[in-house]
Order: structure tokens, then C-alpha cells, then sequence
């Protein structure tokens, strides 16, 4: 395989995940999320959305954001978080280089065993103002995966592209705000916000999506509300009002 740009390598993917590759590649932020960088601000960061085959087929990894983090806290998740200075320009292989290592720090995955294969446009996340890129990569050689300090993550799992993509998982979420976006009910767990919003639009460019019932409106829980109240306070004092991530 031929690394590209900033690491990238398209070729050599099993083939479910080529028409992800593909999408990936066309895909314009505005097709995405409604909320875009802005002109000046925000902070870069990364995350790492990766591909891989489990016990039960094509799956992606998350993790579980630790109940006592100051943004997010208790959400399913990304892997990922904000560049360092030694990740490398945020308009080259920096986001790579940080998606990668935040991984490695909040899960323990070996990143040689990750091709990295594209890399989404820049999203914007209003209640905490990170400029995020999504860093796709393929699971070519497995390493074990755990929470490594429990302070940041609270659990890491794996959820299969079937489950994801079952109709009777999937549900939109109407935020405090009024905000409605999507989300899933899997392993257990309700992934919402920023995360089931990348997952959303994957599953819908790369043509894995199933029909499901656009119309079937879950509100947050009371122990989601409790978790997210923190970031409904900073949202008012950057937007001036409430506002969710898409």
C-alpha cells in the first residue's frame, strides 16, 4: 500500500468499506452537520472513527466519556480530543497524528495496527467550540482495547454496523434546546450528540443506511439531562442560547 496525504491510504480496504472510502472523499461539510467552522475560534481538534470486524461483523469502535469529565460528560464517543503541538498542523497530518494518539492514550490501541484511510471535513461543536475532524480508519491488525485512565473513559466498546443501521435502533432526539438530531440505541447505550450525527451522515453517504422511521422522537433522560447541564451553561454563554451538537 501507497501512503498519501498526511498518512492516508486508500487502497487495500475489505470491500464493505470501500463505498465509505469512497463517500468519504465527496462528501461537502455542509452535507454533514449545520454547524460549520467558524471564520476565527474554535480549537482543533480530532477523533477517531474506527472501522473493524468483530465477533458480530463490521463494527465501529466507541468509548464511553467518564461521568466526571467537564464537557460531555457520561456520552458515548469517539475516541479523540483536542491537537497538541507535536501532532502537527491542523490544516495537514495533524489531525491523524492526534485522532491516533488520543486513541492510544484513552483506549490503549496500538495505532500501527490502524490504516488510516480519509479523513471528513472539519465539524463544528458550539457547547465546547472544537473545530473537530473525523479521521476514518480500518482496523487492519487488532490490539486490545480497555480504558486506560478511567478519570477520562469510562467504558470502551464496540458496536456492529448492523446494529447501527437496524430500524428499530434508531430514533431522533429532540435536546433541551429544541434541537433535533439523530441517534442509536445500542449495546445498551444511547449515542446522541456530535457522534451519532458523523455516524448518521456515514451510514446515509455510503449508502448502508436502512430505511427507518424519521418520524419516532425520543427526548434526552433525566440522568442524560443531569450529565449534559453543564454544557447547556457554557452553550448559553457562547451562543446565547441553548444549543446541542449535531
Amino acid at each position: 500500500m501507497t501512503a498519501g496525504a498526511a498518512g492516508i491510504e486508500r487502497e487495500g480496504l475489505p470491500t464493505w468499506l470501500e463505498p465509505v472510502r469512497d463517500a468519504a472523499e465527496r462528501v461537502l461539510p455542509e452535507q454533514l452537520s449545520r454547524f460549520l467552522p467558524p471564520a476565527g475560534g474554535g480549537r482543533a481538534a480530532a477523533v477517531l472513527m474506527l472501522f473493524g470486524e468483530g465477533a458480530a461483523g463490521p463494527d465501529v469502535l466507541l468509548i464511553e466519556r467518564a461521568r466526571s469529565l467537564r464537557s460531555h460528560a457520561g456520552q458515548p464517543s469517539f475516541p479523540g480530543g483536542a491537537l497538541d503541538p507535536e501532532d502537527g498542523d491542523p490544516a495537514g497530518s495533524g489531525p491523524v497524528a492526534a485522532a491516533l494518539r488520543e486513541a492510544w492514550e484513552e483506549t490503549g490501541l496500538d495505532p500501527a495496527g490502524v490504516q488510516v484511510f480519509a479523513t471528513l471535513p472539519a465539524l463544528y461543536i458550539p457547547v465546547s467550540r472544537f473545530v473537530v475532524t473525523p479521521v476514518l480508519g480500518w482496523w487492519r491488525e487488532e490490539s486490545p482495547v480497555r480504558p486506560v485512565d478511567t478519570g477520562e473513559t469510562g467504558a470502551v466498546f464496540r458496536v456492529s454496523i448492523d446494529e447501527l443501521t437496524d430500524p428499530a435502533n434508531r430514533a431522533r432526539l429532540r435536546h433541551p434546546s429544541g434541537h433535533l438530531g439523530p441517534a442509536f440505541a445500542v449495546g445498551g447505550r444511547l449515542v446522541w450528540g456530535f457522534t451519532a450525527g458523523v455516524i448518521d451522515r456515514v451510514l446515509h453517504h455510503s449508502g448502508m443506511e436502512r430505511p427507518w422511521d424519521t418520524a419516532r422522537i425520543v427526548d434526552l433522560s433525566d440522568e442524560a439531562l443531569e450529565l449534559v447541564q453543564g454544557d447547556r451553561d457554557r452553550s448559553r454563554a457562547v451562543l446565547g442560547r441553548d444549543a446541542g451538537a449535531s
